[in-house]
């Protein structure tokens, strides 16, 4: 035999037995959103590059280091998804939703492609639920949109998570704001890492999220945006505040969090877990008025958010969440004994699954006693024995495996027998 082949570095298969969590995490995401009306939307996993060129930002990590880009022909340069905002932004605009319901608000679960480090909670290809809320500028919608997600966890029953909110203010503060900044960092800017010096001409703000220590000591003293915001920006954080207090949504104020995506304004949130170390934003969202023009659309505002479902799940494990997770069983496991019992137990085999009740069927040519054992091992709950006695009487010998009680049942007679046994 050859080589094995590996999944890729930074994907993982998720495999039968996870797949209950997630089908669990996924349908609450969709009750949740669907009592907030907030409708799914599907986006390709590839876009043309200057999608995210131009709206997550040229200057950013995401797109200089971080972005799968793929040539076609040596004409057409794509790149896998790093994120969806821009994807349903993008099809917002292109389907002509702006002349939709106002505020147009989808949610989306999808595919992300990003190559980083992989490291506990982090993938190269991971899976992001995210909603967009887009058509509002009040700070009631960003209130909105915080209280869906805090529904979401508190639904989870995820414990240890914190709101942490701040402002980023709008071009209009943000100009005087990386003013102050750039003088404060002046003395000292040559001391900064090589990213922060390539940030302070590009992105300012972003050097307060830097993650190298001696950077950090060096700007431990720096102006904050929220100090600097413009009398709407002031008043938008305000009301966003007051909203959330009205919904009883404990938050906590961190002047620290900025935005690494070029596109964000005013509000930004995350919620943070202790469990996950240095990782642990486990969703991070806000802003977004500038977005929707700088793809192409009219000047249109939103805001909305992302979370990594991998660092969801991991959270939930750990704190023992998903340990009822197990793969179901089956309702009921067809043993028949020789080939014309085959026939006749396949005939029963496709009414049972036509009516929606989980069947199996032995396709092994196994031993009746082996067909047996193997229905203990995938959690039968009933067995219908198919021998050449059944055959001549023209029933099935049915054993309820709970109870160990079994009767004859014409073969004619299982499908409604089993249904009326599950109380369908």
């Amino acid at each position: 035999m050859g080589n094995k082949i590996f999944a890729p570095k930074g994907t993982r298969d998720i495999l039968p037995k996870e797949v209950k969590a997630w089908e669990m995490v996924e349908g609450k995401i969709k009750e949740i959103c669907s009592a907030f009306n907030y409708k799914q939307i599907r986006v390709p996993d590839f876009e043309h590059y200057a999608l995210f060129d131009r709206g997550v930002g040229e200057s950013t990590d995401i797109v200089s280091k971080e972005m799968y880009t793929l040539n076609h022909r040596g004409s057409d340069v794509f790149a896998l998804k790093p994120e969806g905002t821009s994807s349903v932004i993008r099809a917002f605009i292109e389907h002509g939703m702006t002349s939709g319901i106002t505020p147009t608000k989808l949610y989306y679960i999808t595919s992300c492609f990003r190559s980083e480090r992989p490291q506990k909670g982090r993938q190269r290809q991971f899976h992001q639920f995210g909603i967009e809320a887009i058509g509002s500028y009040s700070a009631s919608m960003d209130a909105e949109v915080i209280m869906l997600v805090d529904t979401l966890f508190s639904e989870l029953k995820i414990k240890g998570l914190e709101l942490r909110i701040n402002s980023v203010g709008c071009p209009k503060c943000r100009s005087d704001y990386y003013e102050r900044l750039k003088n404060f960092v002046e003395p000292f800017k040559n001391e900064l890492c090589e990213d922060c010096q390539d940030r302070l001409s590009k992105n300012p703000m972003r050097i307060l999220d830097c993650k190298n220590e001696h950077c950090k000591t060096l700007l431990k003293e720096a102006p904050l945006m929220v100090d600097y915001l413009c009398e709407d920006c002031k008043e938008h954080f305000e009301s966003v505040k007051e909203y959330l207090n009205s919904a009883g949504i404990d938050f906590v104020v961190d002047p620290k969090i900025v935005r690494g995506l070029d596109y964000y304004t005013q509000t930004a949130f995350e919620f943070v877990s202790t469990d996950l170390g240095s990782q642990g934003t486990v969703c991070g969202g806000g802003r977004y008025n500038g977005l929707v023009k700088m793809i192409g659309g009219s000047d249109t505002p939103g805001v909305g958010f992302g979370l990594g479902l991998e660092r969801l799940m991991l959270i939930m494990e750990e704190q023992g969440l998903l340990n009822d997770m197990e793969e179901d069983g089956i309702d009921i496991y067809l043993a028949p004994v020789g080939k014309d019992a085959l026939k006749i137990a396949f005939k029963s085999f496709r009414e049972l699954t036509k009516k929606g009740i989980k069947s199996g069927i032995d396709v092994m040519d196994r031993s009746l006693k082996a067909q047996m054992k193997y229905a203990n091992k995938v959690n039968t709950k009933y067995t219908a024995i198919l021998g050449e006695d059944e055959l001549n009487k023209g029933v099935y010998t049915v054993r309820n495996m709970g109870t160990k009680e079994q009767e004859e049942i014409k073969i004619e007679n299982l499908t409604e027998y089993i249904k009326g046994s599950l109380g369908e």
